[in-house]
This record gives structure tokens, sequence and C-alpha cells, in this order.
């Protein structure tokens, strides 16, 4: 367990959270939505940018083979992180949504009219629009996995659905809303016990939570930087190099070619057909001392702090009138998704940062969720390592407040 010397050292690394909000000291809880970003993460793009900026893969001087080779010190470090087979199957994308269209637009090429994939009701829409853009183009079918009141997903609903016309499952590994750690590992066992595929959207699992793909044994996995306390516009497309030798491109262009004439363009094996044009190579490096930072404190400790977080508030929110806390599995995540009474999310939240505490309130890219539950929207405040008890205390001092206002 991380101990206060230790916050208030990693604190250190993230000047913004000395900064002021409506007079009031900055207390950050919208990391789910992104992190915020150390300086070893910003002094590397800086070092970067003033000493070593060329494209990559694209020249024999110095500055090109310099640049060329600390992105793909940063594959190796996600290959790593994700303790995956080979760099070749790590894809460097502009995040998780490019990840998951990858997948849907060139894996999905191979899936036919009446073919069905297996969806959540508790999919980000990154893990949903994908798939209703291919269903319109090629007449698939989406199948959708119900919750109960915790939040949890329905297991025999999940494992009931499996048919012959089954050809994808695609299902988050955390609910970017309800906090809900699926049990990922036994729901792609059970696909592939039926020949199924399975790709899981880890861009709120892999901030917090320890990944193994040789375990996890997934098809695909995708993940966001910015999440991570990395840069922005950077993730990453896991992928089984059997299935990614198989897959057409998704763009094309430079970088992902081994020849082309007019007539006929062959390309370049893995991960570079999948990587089109100039990449942001900056961003890619730095991404790499993100990645020290999480390895520095360990994933262990992160997870464990923030679980301690969550449970302090969690517990300390339900004495306040009119409470509702969405998403109460027995294995969650570090956010806690919430309404007052008949207070809308917005003026919680409007209420909450004249106070100096950030948090996130709408659909937050779930409305089908939102649906299900039959509400319009939540507050969800989300928490990082660099976050304390304190700042805990606060957040509950100013939402006590907020929620007498809006009686």
């Amino acid at each position: 367990m991380l101990t206060d010397e230790d916050i208030k050292r990693i604190r250190k690394e993230f000047p913004i959270l000395s900064r002021e909000v409506s007079g009031r000291e900055l207390d950050y809880l919208d990391n789910t939505a992104t992190s915020q970003t150390p300086l070893s993460v910003v002094d590397e793009i800086k070092r970067i940018y003033t000493t070593s900026k060329a494209n990559v893969h694209r020249g024999v001087h110095t500055l090109s083979q310099e640049m060329t080779a600390l992105q793909e010190e940063s594959r190796e470090k996600v290959r790593k992180y994700i303790n995956a087979e080979s760099i070749e199957e790590v894809i460097f994308t502009r995040g998780t949504t490019e990840a998951i269209n990858l997948v849907a637009s060139s894996f999905g090429s191979r899936f036919k009219r009446g073919d069905e994939v297996i969806l959540t009701v508790m999919e980000h829409h990154a893990n949903i629009v994908p798939w209703q853009l291919l269903r319109d183009r090629t007449g698939i079918v989406l199948r959708v996995v119900d919750i109960d009141d915790k939040g949890v997903l329905n297991q025999e609903q999940y494992r009931s659905l499996f048919n012959e016309r089954t050809v994808m499952a695609s299902f988050c590994h955390v609910s970017n809303v309800l906090g809900t750690v699926n049990p990922v590992k036994e729901m792609i066992s059970f696909a592939h016990s039926h020949n199924v595929p399975v790709l899981v959207d880890g861009a709120q699992a892999a901030p917090h939570l320890r990944l193994d793909m040789k375990e996890l044994d997934c098809d695909f996995y995708t993940f966001s930087a910015h999440k991570m306390y990395g840069p922005t516009g950077i993730g990453v497309l896991y992928g089984k190099k059997k299935w990614l030798e198989k897959m057409p491109p998704y763009q094309g262009g430079g970088e992902m070619i081994a020849k082309v004439t007019f007539e006929h363009t062959t390309f370049a094996e893995l991960p570079f057909k999948f990587e089109a044009g100039t990449p942001d190579f900056v961003g890619i490096a730095a991404f790499s001392k993100a990645i020290d930072f999480i390895d520095s404190i360990g994933i262990e400790n992160i997870e464990a702090h923030e679980h301690a977080l969550m449970e302090y508030t969690q517990e300390r929110m339900m004495k306040i009138p009119e409470m509702r806390i969405f998403g109460t599995a027995p294995h969650k995540s570090a956010v806690i998704s919430f309404l007052v009474g008949r207070s809308h999310p917005y003026d919680l939240g409007l209420l909450l940062d004249k106070q100096g505490v950030e948090v996130r309130t709408g659909h937050h890219c779930a409305m089908p969720l939102m649906d299900r539950l039959d509400i319009p929207g939540t507050v969800r405040a989300s928490y990082a390592v660099y976050n304390t008890f304190e700042e805990a205390d606060t957040f509950l001092k100013a939402l006590t407040r907020a929620a007498a206002i809006l009686e």
C-alpha cells in the first residue's frame, strides 16, 4: 500500500494539481475521461521536439535513426506491459476508438449477412457505433448482453447468445460508467470454446489493472495512452498475429507498403501494415515514459490505493439523503457514478466545479446504458493514483453542500 509520503512524491510530478479552480485548490476527479500527465512525459516531449524530431523509418540520417529507435523502444515497452508474444502484435493507433474501428472494418470485412456479433449494454459508444456501421454495410446482427441491478453482466444470457451464426464477441474489460470489472478471462474462454474470436475494450483497465495477453488469450485488446498518464492521440491495438496477418489494411498510404506500382501494391510486414502515414512518433516515444511512471509505482499499488479511495468515498456518500450510486458490482474499479434525488447531473457538476471539484457529467458516451438505467445521465467521480483521502473529503463536503442547495 502506498504511504502518504509516496503520494506526496507522486503529486510533485503533476504541477497542474496545485492550480486553483474557482478560488479553490483543484480537486481533479475526472480521471476516467483522461488522466493528468507527469513531468517525465512532458519533459520527454519537450526534449524530442528540441533535440531529436525527425520522421521515423524513412531516413538514414542520425535524427531519423534516433527517432525510429525511440518509437520502437516504446513499442517493446508496450509489449512488455501487456505481456504480448511479439512486437508484431502491437499496433499504434490514435486511440481506443480508432483501434476498435480498425478491427470492425478490417477483421469485420470477412463477416456476411446474418452473422452475429455479441456486445453488452454497458459498452462505450466506441464499441457500439463501429459495429453498427459494419451492420449497415454488411447486414450482420448485433446481440446485446444485459446487466443486473448491481451492474453485473448476465453471464447466463451471454452464454445463451452463442450459436452457429456467432462470429465475434466484443466487450469492455471495465465499464467507464459503472466501474464493473468484467470476468473477461472466463468470457473469452467460453467464446473460444465456440470458436468465436474476442475483442476487449481495455481503455478503463489498462491504467488500473495488470494486463497479460497470454493469460487472457483474447484475440484483440485496445487501450489509450491519455488515460495512462501519457500523451493524447496515442492508442494501442493488440492483435494475435494469426489474425493480423490475414486482415486487410485499414488505411493505405506511406509506411504500410512494401512496393507500389499503379498495377499492384504489396504491403509491409506487421506491425507496419496497419500504421499508414506519419505517426505521432513524439507521442509514441513519450508514452514510454508514462509506462515507466506506472511501473515505478507498481500497478498493484495503484489499484489498491484507488480502490481504498473508492470504498472510503462510496461509504460516506451513502449518508447523503436520496443518494443513488449506479454500479455496485463486487469487483469494481475506482469509478463512482451517481445522482442525488431529482437533481440534474449538470447542476450538480456545476456546483461542484464552483467548489474546485472537477467531475464528469452526462451520458459518458454510454447512452444505451443510460436508457437501460432509465436516467438521462449521471455525475461521475473517478480516482487516479495521485488522488488523496483529503481530496475525497473535499469532494464529500462539496457534494453535501451542493445536494443541500438543490434539495
